[in-house]
């Protein structure tokens, strides 16, 4: 520890994610908000599978993870939406999840449940002043739900996919953003090599 803080951290580390938090935080919400009435299907996807990425695992090891900054949208109890947030670093240092019991208001789905089941997949980092992202399935959706085997992108809507992708422009204009999403693509790749 270092004058109180943990290991690692700085008081001008610290300062600074207080000043940029709410920068974050705006281009974040725009991204939720372009995937506000997104959909993969016309039709409520969930009645397919019985809303199976949805659903509590037995383990109490579900969830979803949180992008920077984004537990703070969930530091208030929400009238509807049972749910906890525990720590996780999978993403990046001092990162959440949050645990729900599956039922949830529209409007406060976390990112990644709004993408489900495609991810943001970064083509080109940083050569340029904006990052390539495309839209892909989420491998972890193969798991869950029952579009990757219907067809992968084919089975989900154009207009979805186009919203995944603008929200994707969106969170790369951000380095904290950006870093997550690296760190997230650079987990699957490793997963998918075993």
């Amino acid at each position: 520890m270092y004058g109180g803080l943990p290991e690692g951290e700085t008081r001008m580390g610290k300062v600074l994610q207080w000043l940029d938090a709410p920068f974050v935080l705006r281009r974040l919400m725009a991204a939720r908000q372009s995937l506000a009435d997104a959909t993969p299907l016309t039709r409520d996807c969930g009645s397919l599978c019985g809303a199976a990425c949805c659903q509590p695992e037995e383990s109490g090891d579900n969830g979803m993870l949180l992008l920077p900054f984004e537990e703070r949208l969930y530091h208030k109890p929400i009238d509807g939406f049972s749910y906890e947030l525990r720590p996780d670093d999978t993403l990046y240092k001092g990162g959440w999840r949050l645990v729900c019991d599956g039922q949830c208001p529209r409007e406060h789905r976390p990112f990644a449940c709004r993408v489900f089941p495609l991810r943001i997949r970064i083509v080109d980092a940083g050569q340029e002043d904006e990052t390539s992202v495309q839209a892909e399935v989420d491998p972890r959706a193969w798991a869950c739900c029952p579009l990757p085997e219907e067809g992968g992108l084919r089975a989900v809507r154009a207009d979805f996919i186009a919203a995944v992708e603008a929200a994707g422009h969106l969170l790369t204009g951000n380095a904290y953003l950006l870093e997550a999403l690296l760190n997230e693509q650079r987990m699957l790749d490793d997963t998918r090599k075993l």
